[in-house]
């Protein structure tokens, strides 16, 4: 996939702004952002579903929209919330949507694939939300996929369910399917995907691996804040930031050891204790709360996103 300057209008309103981004083959890319970011249009618009307001995007070297039918034979689309017919079994769901594609795979083949043989005889309004969303990868990988999208694929799953799902798309893209995945889960993004792309306000805050994503943003140091002591009173730390959040003191330091040096040099000072302090670093959730609610994306930003 190749995405240039993209832009999507409705009326007045832009809800993408210059996005740019490549995606290579064989390559698990999430697309993150909060509600409202923009990442769902940009998916419908890489999906073929509406052309672009302004830019140009590729998916095998082909224009989604105009060259839809083309595309389309390639790729799996799962959305957010599939639309099944509940009085029908799961495997009479999966045999009526093999009539739609030109070289569907088996039905057994797919079911056991995402886990489903022994529901195969179940209807589908009996099934639970996650058993639903295995349903919905399976008819999106039942067409075998050199491209994979991924909207929220592991909503109202339970941990375990939600790790075996993790799996069977690191097994898809380890078979050679491209996947671009879009997820509210952090966690998930962070340990399935190569390259990770967060958007907000329509344009691209940061992409890249998660190493160069979380790059710069340092060591997160936490404590309850000391009885008595006021967010006015705490220390400053080298080359850090502090902030308080529900009672808790937050420091960003970009060095570990004199931080925690200053800080417990600021604690004996004051002879207080610094009782349930933690260390950890940044994670993927705490950049994306950073990037979304501080306005950072630039367009520096997007423009740099093609780079590999």
């Amino acid at each position: 996939m190749e995405v240039r300057d993209l832009h999507r209008r409705y009326g007045d309103y832009e809800a993408v702004r210059g996005v740019s981004f490549t995606v290579a083959r064989g390559e698990l890319f999430a697309l993150l952002g909060t509600n409202g970011a923009g990442k769902t249009t940009t998916l419908e618009v890489l999906e073929g579903y509406g052309p672009p307001s302004s830019g140009t995007v590729r998916v095998f070297g082909l224009d989604p929209y105009a060259q839809g039918p083309e595309v389309r034979r390639r790729t799996g689309v799962m959305l957010q919330e599939g639309g099944f017919f509940k009085e029908l079994t799961v495997a009479e769901t999966v045999d009526s949507w093999r009539g739609f594609l030109t070289a569907p795979r088996p039905t057994a083949e797919v079911l056991a694939q995402v886990g489903l043989t022994e529901r195969a005889g179940t209807r589908v309004a009996q099934l639970s939300g996650g058993e639903r969303r295995r349903l919905d990868l399976a008819l999106a990988v039942l067409n075998a996929p050199d491209l994979l999208f991924l909207d929220e694929p592991t909503t109202g799953m339970d941990p375990e369910a939600r790790r075996t799902t993790w799996r069977i798309v690191k097994e898809l893209q380890a078979s050679g399917t491209t996947v671009l995945l879009t997820t509210h889960y952090l966690e998930e993004a962070q340990q399935l995907a190569d390259r990770v792309a967060i958007m907000d306000k329509g344009r691209l805050a940061a992409v890249g691996t998660v190493e160069e994503v979380l790059s710069g943003h340092g060591t997160r140091i936490t404590f309850p804040l000391p009885k008595g002591v006021s967010e006015a009173q705490l220390p400053q730390v080298t080359g850090g930031s502090a902030s308080v959040t529900d009672g808790v003191a937050v420091y960003t330091a970009a060095r570990t050891a004199p931080a925690l040096a200053a800080l417990h040099a600021w604690a004996a000072e004051w002879s207080v204790e610094l009782d349930g302090i933690e260390v950890r670093s940044a994670s993927l959730e705490d950049v994306f709360l950073e990037l979304a609610h501080d306005g950072r994306g630039t367009d520096a930003a997007h423009e740099g996103a093609g780079a590999r």
